[in-house]
Formats: C-alpha cells, sequence, structure tokens
C-alpha cells in the first residue's frame, strides 16, 4: 500500500535531497510512490533521471573544463576534456569534483578513448553512470568528448600542461629518449607541453604534412597579386619562401620556442637531451581545445 503524503516527513526529503541532488518535490514524490522507503525512492529518482538525460543528450556542450593527470611515476599521463552545456554549470563545484573524479578515472585505467572510460567502475558504478546522475542534478548534457592517455613502453619523458584559466586549454608531448634520462627532465616536458598549448602546433615534422596540403599552399601564394608580373624563377623562388615559412609555424620542431624565441624546438630539444645524456625526440602530442576539434597529432614509431 501506497504510505500518504502526510506521513512522509522533511527530514526524510531533505535525506533523501542530500544523496539525489533532485528537487525537493520530486523527493517527495519519489517517496510516496515508494511507500516511503529510502532506496528505492532513490532508484525511482535514478529511473527518473536517466529517462530525463535521454531527452538532454542531443543538446549542444561547449563549455566545460580540461583537466590532465600525471602518474606518480611520470611514466603516464593523461588530459580529458568534459562538456556541458553552460559556463554557469563549468564553474559549479560539484562539476568540477566530478571532472577530477573521471580524470582519476582515465588515469587509472589507462583510457584512450571516451567509450573505454564511460565503462570504467567507480565506487561501484559506471562513469556513464554517474554521468547519467550528473545530469538530472545539473539539468544539463555532460559529455565526455575526449580523452587521450599517453604511456611510455621505453626509455623518455612526458610532458603535462593544463593552462590555469579556467581549465579551457591543455595539452600532452611524449618525447622519446635513445638511452636512459639522467636526470629529471619532467620540467622541461611540462615546459613543451605549455609550448604546445601557446603554439597550437598541427604536426610533428614537416614530413607528416600531406603533400596535397603542401601543394594548395604553393598554389594560394602562386596567385597573390604581389607576383603578378614577376619572371618565373623569382616567383618561384618567393613562392618557396613563403610555403617553407607556414608550414614551419604548423610543425612543432620548426617553430620557435615559447620560452627562448631565438631557437627553434628542435635546437632546444638537442640542447636539453644532451644535458640529460640522451637524444630527444618527440613522438606523439595532443591539445585540447574546450570546444574546438580534435587535434592531437602523433608519429609512428
Amino acid at each position: 500500500m501506497v504510505k500518504m503524503a502526510e506521513n512522509i516527513t522533511a527530514s526524510m526529503v531533505k535525506e533523501l535531497r542530500e544523496k539525489s541532488g533532485a528537487a525537493m518535490m520530486d523527493c517527495k514524490k519519489a517517496l510516496v510512490e515508494t511507500a516511503g522507503d529510502f532506496e528505492k525512492a532513490f532508484e525511482w529518482l535514478r529511473q527518473k533521471g536517466a529517462a530525463t538525460a535521454g531527452k538532454k543528450a542531443s543538446r549542444a556542450t561547449s563549455e566545460g573544463v580540461v583537466l590532465g593527470r600525471t602518474s606518480s611515476d611520470g611514466k603516464k599521463a593523461c588530459l580529458i576534456e568534459l562538456n556541458c552545456e553552460t559556463d554557469f554549470v563549468a564553474r559549479n563545484e560539484e562539476f568540477v569534483a566530478f571532472a577530477n573524479k573521471v580524470a582519476d578515472a582515465a588515469i587509472a585505467n589507462s583510457a584512450d578513448d571516451p567509450e573505454a572510460l564511460l565503462k570504467v567502475t567507480v565506487d561501484g558504478k559506471t562513469i556513464q553512470e554517474l554521468i547519467t546522475e550528473a545530469i538530472a542534478k545539473t539539468g544539463e548534457n555532460i559529455v565526455i568528448k575526449r580523452v587521450k592517455c599517453f604511456e611510455l613502453k621505453g626509455n623518455g619523458i612526458i610532458g603535462l600542461y593544463v593552462h590555469t584559466l579556467g581549465g579551457k586549454m591543455g595539452a600532452l608531448v611524449e618525447l622519446s629518449a635513445s638511452s636512459e634520462v639522467k636526470g629529471d627532465g619532467q620540467a622541461f616536458a611540462r615546459e613543451l607541453a605549455m609550448h604546445i598549448v601557446s603554439s597550437k602546433p598541427e604536426y610533428l615534422t614537416k614530413e607528416q604534412i600531406p603533400v596535397e596540403i603542401v601543394e594548395n599552399e604553393k598554389r594560394i601564394e602562386s596567385g597573390k597579386a604581389d607576383l603578378a608580373g614577376k619572371k618565373d624563377e623569382i616567383r618561384d623562388k618567393i613562392v618557396t619562401g613563403r610555403v617553407e615559412k607556414n608550414l614551419a609555424e604548423r610543425c612543432l620542431v620548426l617553430q620557435p620556442f615559447v620560452k627562448d624565441p631565438g631557437q627553434t624546438v628542435d635546437a632546444v630539444l638537442k640542447a636539453k637531451g644532451k644535458e640529460l645524456g640522451t637524444d630527444l625526440v618527440p613522438s606523439q602530442f595532443a591539445i585540447f581545445i574546450l570546444g574546438a576539434g580534435e587535434e592531437d597529432k602523433s608519429e609512428e614509431e
């Protein structure tokens, strides 16, 4: 027999609200529907939340946070982007705490894609179930947009940097080493990740740039008005120089290093490698910019 509404006390409703985060009226209704059984009422709210989450799953998510984690031994690091609909929710303490829980789960399980991360279990519930509950609490769609995990298989260093201004941008970079790194390269690797956030390279090296992109750049430069009327050999020389400069700006190793613009990243890597007793070569990187498309690049070993 359903328990009468008058028998549902304010303290019962308050306790259920604190556990579920649902509205007071919904908590009272859940208790009435389940004859005052607290656990069944909580399940009833979860079911209602799941239905609500389903309706909101198509909403656009362009706000949120970018977070990163590094393992205690420095051999593994991850980067995640957790999206919601509004900046108001993104700055909410509960949302940030939830995002941190997701980041912890990502590195603990070496999750390298959203689908794998959604299946990870934390405190007896999958991340997918926790997201469903979070959607019910916030009233907004919440999505794990991207996750990337780097793990060293041999000698090397992994750098992680997340921009502190609201956690809107972050980067990971893996440096392969020809031998054991003799010293602490973590600080440098972090500086390189910071450089990636600042300079936003698209490729590791010039060799990675697709031929069609190079040819398109040549066509664009060749058609510019300031080259009209110039002799072919002069025009070709100018076009080549401009294309080389443009492509260099897109490649990590050819960019001027942010902390020392007088040197390229490649030159800084060589100097730092000598200091650490090894050769350092960037093998892959990932950059997450909140709300942007995926921009991680890697080089096959």
